[in-house]
């Protein structure tokens, strides 16, 4: 890198350094005997000196901010590096490099990726179903802990692949959201143009057409009014704005700050319960409601909140599909006889959500167009 040159304002001696110049200046000073309006020369020299100081200060601070910004973009997947299919293809070659994966399989998986791609859908290689029906089968057996359970109406579980591990995640829970609604009759009307589960490339699409409907224009300006070909995360306005497009009636509600000891989110809990019980607060031990699953974000993750358990002990426990928990681990969730072990993989007390902040979306029924437009002119406000 070019070093920046001080040139001495009295003999023209260049330095790479301010201070070494400072110190020769000094000298300069020394040897001379200034005549009269010495003062002023001096003052004179002193003001330059001083804005030479502040030019590389403000040259160091706009290089410092350069760099920031740039591992901002590339936290957030907005350095232009590509997308989910370019991610994809480099982690396939990376498996093949490795020899974990054998180059037949490298152009089939290729093709099939590709495919689904131009038809907008996802290849379905993450889904695990059954888990809510199968939760549904285990409660109805378990006399140890739980008082009550509330589970949502039927969920698929997708899980982040070669192409979006790492940023996926509010696109993977928004799969999941969809899953739901779409085994819900009352949803047939807004979703039917969207019959199957889009890919991620095809949902980030789906924001952007959200965004130019006039949803939410202060976030799409935030990623430069475009997602598609990005690895950008997405949080709880682009799902409101996505499903609020469709029709699909929602609300975002935020837990800005903890309300129970030890930075703990208690009010959560007992809203998510609230959600849930509210319609179903029959003597059953075991409900399983028509109520979708709910969209939980916190900084750096999202997850997908399916039913809630109120413990013997009073206590509540929340069950959540996480994006980064592999199909083979959800997949013994649907073992018969299970013994309740691989719980452990959806089941969080109050004592484990502690981030600062919670934010989730919650559907509750289906907008008229009057409505919806009443919501777009809400959000140009």
């Amino acid at each position: 890198m070019v070093k920046r040159l001080y040139e001495c304002p009295m003999c023209s001696l260049t330095c790479t350094n301010i201070q070494i110049l400072e110190e020769h200046v000094d000298l300069h000073l020394e040897e001379h005997s200034f005549s009269e309006g010495g003062n002023i020369r001096d003052l004179e020299l002193a003001q330059w000196l001083q804005t030479e100081e502040d030019k590389q200060q403000r040259s160091e601070e706009e290089k410092r901010e350069r760099e920031e910004f740039k591992k901002l973009q590339r936290q957030y997947g907005l350095d232009n590096s590509g997308g989910y299919k370019q991610q994809f293809l480099k982690n396939m070659e990376r498996e093949v490099d490795r020899g974990r994966m054998q180059p037949f399989e490298y152009h089939k998986r290729k093709a099939d990726m590709m495919e689904c791609l131009a038809f907008g859908i996802d290849d379905g290689k993450t889904k695990t179903s059954g888990v809510i029906e199968a939760l549904c089968k285990y409660y109805q057996n378990e006399n140890k802990d739980v008082r009550h359970v509330w589970l949502s109406t039927g969920v698929d579980h997708f899980h982040s692949s070669l192409g979006d591990r790492g940023w996926g995640c509010g696109y993977r829970n928004f799969q999941m959201l969809l899953s739901s609604l779409l085994q819900n009759s009352l949803y047939n009307d807004c979703l039917r143009d969207t019959t199957l589960i889009p890919s991620i490339p095809k949902i980030q699409s789906m924001i952007e057409d959200a965004w130019r409907e006039g949803f939410d224009p202060h976030g799409a300006s935030h990623f430069n009014n475009r997602l598609h070909g990005s690895k950008a995360w997405i949080g709880a306005c682009e799902i409101y704005s996505l499903l609020t497009s469709l029709r699909i009636k929602c609300q975002i509600i935020d837990f800005h700050k903890p309300t129970g000891p030890m930075g703990t989110h208690p009010r959560l809990f007992e809203w998510i319960l609230r959600y849930y019980s509210t319609d179903n607060e029959g003597g059953a031990k075991v409900a399983c409601t028509s109520k979708p699953p709910i969209y939980l974000q916190h900084q750096g993750h999202s997850r997908t909140v399916v039913g809630i358990e109120e413990r013997k002990n009073k206590t509540l426990c929340l069950l959540l599909f996480d994006p980064g928990c592999p199909s083979q681990e959800m997949q013994k969730l649907l073992k018969q006889n299970s013994d309740g072990t691989s719980l452990k993989l959806l089941r969080k007390f109050v004592g484990s959500l502690k981030e600062k902040q919670y934010q989730i979306v919650a559907i509750d029924g289906v907008l008229s167009l009057e409505e919806k437009a009443v919501r777009v002119f809400t959000a140009t406000l």
